[in-house]
């Protein structure tokens, strides 16, 4: 895992360069994920007791929740999944069920171990396909496939090659050179025809396990092609997509897929990060009653068992749940925690609630995260040589009137900012390629200027939705 080198404080650290403030949050994550790694370590008596202690996030929408979850997943290198608790539905009404986040989850982790192996092997993989390539370019003087000595039979024609050996000499000298020029990049742009094989899998678990019509259809298709056999065609393609290609299929022959299959089982289940999103979407209050809620609640016990453990059928095998991490989060903004069944509260024991933003939290999200709105902006208008450059006092009243119409309408977070930044470059970023050479400073003035008549009107979310 790459998280193994960082302790706690480090973990927040490397968040701290994409989200801003929600340091409970983060402190939260990092500590979870840190005990992932102090619980391989443990002897094997003990290591089974251990529980992962699954986080419950609470907080509006735009505050970081699942920026969280985002920038977790490309700082683990561990089978990570985001979900939407609402696309899940209780077992007997259409729509996915909710065993299908755990074999989604899996094939994620299939393919992260499938990848590395790749790397690995391309080193190993690159005379493969260099000579594969010459093939394609020169047909016939495959050097494998030159004469070997044996006994001629009755009545075989010999022919003997010249006493000076040119023929050959000239068959690998020709090689040779073909092999230079593909080193040194000069025949990238030739054209050679590749037969391209697909190679069918076996037939998803999906169809038997359940699942969306999607599934179901996705699995029918491979059996479809397993039984046919594949499918090839020929395709004519330059050297450089030539080599994709050669690459892909010599290192798909090179891989042991059981052996990818039993590692990625070991990851998922040992070190897997479930994170489901808008949780608050299928709780139910107390007094209220429906169809729609008996099927909210039923998504609910549903998920229970996955979370408590469970095993679950997979393409690559039975998949048990009991040591997946879960991180679950909503805004809570028209129920509690306490309308989710029991049960399932007891298998969230860490609660966090993240903070609404303020002013000040705005402007630092405008100028330190690496991927600060000021500096996407920047970077995409100097595409087309405008150089644009946002002053102190530009940065205060973007912030300001964020967390006033945050205030008194509906509170978005964060997501605010990207309304408003659209709104003063909109002008700006149409008529960018008009400007190339310039700079242009954004100040207050400027921004006050583009949301005329927009500030002076009190209920700004008519405009910055």
């Amino acid at each position: 895992m790459a998280i193994e080198g960082l302790t706690p404080k480090q973990i927040v650290e490397k968040l701290d360069q994409y989200i801003i403030g929600q340091e409970k949050a983060k402190k939260a994550v990092a500590v979870a994920l840190r005990n992932r790694l102090r619980r391989i370590h443990l002897a094997e008596d003990i290591r089974d007791e251990v529980a992962p202690k699954n986080i419950l996030m609470i907080g509006p929408t735009g505050v970081g929740k699942t920026e969280i979850a985002r920038r977790l997943a490309k700082l683990v290198n561990a089978p990570f999944i985001k979900v939407e608790a609402t696309k899940y539905t209780e077992v007997g009404y259409v729509g996915r069920d909710v065993e299908s986040m755990i074999r989604d989850l899996m094939a994620v982790g299939y393919n992260n171990v499938k990848y590395e192996m790749e790397e690995q092997l391309k080193e190993v993989c690159a005379p493969k396909v260099e000579e594969k390539l010459l093939d394609l370019l020169l047909p016939g003087t495959d050097k494998k496939a030159a004469p070997q000595e044996s006994k001629p039979a009755a009545g075989d024609v010999i022919i003997l090659p010249s006493p000076d050996g040119t023929a050959v000499n000239n068959e690998n000298s020709t090689r040779e050179k073909f092999r230079q020029m593909l080193r040194e990049g000069k025949l990238e742009d030739r054209e050679v025809e590749v037969t391209v094989k697909r190679t069918p899998r076996g037939p998803s678990m999906e169809i038997i396990a359940g699942g969306s019509m999607d599934d179901l259809q996705a699995g029918m298709q491979e059996l479809q092609n397993m039984m046919m056999g594949g499918r090839s065609k020929k395709k004519t393609v330059t050297i450089k997509e030539a080599r994709k290609i050669i690459e892909e299929e010599t290192l798909e022959s090179m891989i042991d897929t059981d052996k990818v299959a039993d590692i990625a089982k070991e990851r998922v289940e040992q070190s897997g990060i479930v994170f489901i999103d808008e949780i608050d979407k299928i709780a139910t209050k107390g007094n209220s009653g429906g169809g729609r809620d008996v099927s909210r609640e039923g998504v609910q016990r549903d998920i229970l068992p996955i979370v408590e453990g469970s095993k679950v059928n997979t393409k690559f095998g039975v998949v048990d749940t009991t040591h997946i991490l879960f991180i679950a989060a909503g805004a809570f903004s028209l129920s509690a925690p306490s309308d989710l069944i029991p049960e399932l509260q007891g298998r969230f024991p860490l609660r966090v609630e993240l903070e609404a933003l303020t002013k000040d939290e705005f402007k630092r999200i405008l100028l330190e995260p690496k991927n600060a709105l000021t500096k996407q902006y920047t970077a995409l208008l100097e595409t087309e040589g405008l150089k644009i450059q946002f002053s102190d006092d530009a940065i205060d009243r973007m912030s300001f009137l964020a967390a006033d119409v945050n205030s008194r309408s509906e509170n978005i977070g964060a997501r605010r900012l990207h309304t408003i930044m659209e709104k003063v470059l909109e002008e700006v970023s149409f008529t960018a390629d008009e400007h190339s050479g310039e700079n242009l400073v954004i100040d207050a003035a400027f921004v006050d200027e583009r949301l005329k008549g927009v500030v002076a009107d009190q209920d700004l979310s008519r405009y910055i939705l």
